[in-house]
């Protein structure tokens, strides 16, 4: 094949990737706007009519030693959809059973928020936090900072009403070089939410 049709062939090619990339260029841009996420780890009430804030939930490390955290806080989703931010609030309590320990932490970084899709909007549930059409499923990963001085990673994971099997609802943390990183699934009363607040 001669040089003028390689070049034709060529130009066509790089002409059509352009085009197919066009949509998602596009639909980034319409969705890159810096997003307000409130975070919970939430109960519900005795009649599963209503979820609240002040919730608890475990995780444990290999050898069966457990953290079990209460939180709440806000953090804001960078235009891009990653990368860090300052912008956070919040903390929590955390407890472990191996050593017995306990204190409050401080949330101190974004990491990542990835919306999955379900919600709890239609249910008719109390929501005793905001409006339950801003309710959202996804996996929230933020960096802590504990009350002895030790930093880990916070992950909450959120299973609602529409969301793929393949995410579990619960949460996980590292703490110094403790990586608790099997959730125990809570199920019912205790669960974690995400509201939008923009």
């Amino acid at each position: 094949m001669d040089r003028s049709k390689l070049k034709k062939l060529g130009f066509l090619w790089v002409f059509a990737i352009g085009i197919s990339v066009l949509p998602i260029g596009a639909a980034r841009e319409a969705s890159a706007q810096a997003r307000h996420v409130r975070w919970d780890i939430i109960f519900f009430n005795s009649t599963f009519t209503g979820f609240f804030p002040g919730g608890s939930l475990s995780a444990t490390a290999v050898d069966g030693s457990q953290i079990t955290l209460t939180g709440t806080g806000t953090f804001v989703q960078p235009a891009s959809g990653t990368g860090t931010s300052n912008a956070v609030t919040g903390g929590g309590t955390w407890a472990t059973n191996s050593p017995s320990a306990q204190g409050t932490y401080t949330v101190v970084g974004f990491v990542q928020y990835a919306e999955a899709p379900g919600t709890l909007a239609g249910t008719g549930l109390t929501d005793g936090i905001g409006d339950l059409n801003d309710t959202h499923a996804g996996l929230g990963i933020l960096s802590i900072l504990y009350s002895d001085g030790e930093r880990g990673i916070l992950v909450l994971s959120c299973n609602l009403i529409g969301t793929p099997s393949i995410v579990y609802e619960g949460a996980s943390a590292t703490k110094g070089f403790v990586n608790y990183f099997a959730p125990v699934l809570p199920g019912d009363p205790n669960a974690n939410m995400f509201h939008f607040e923009d």
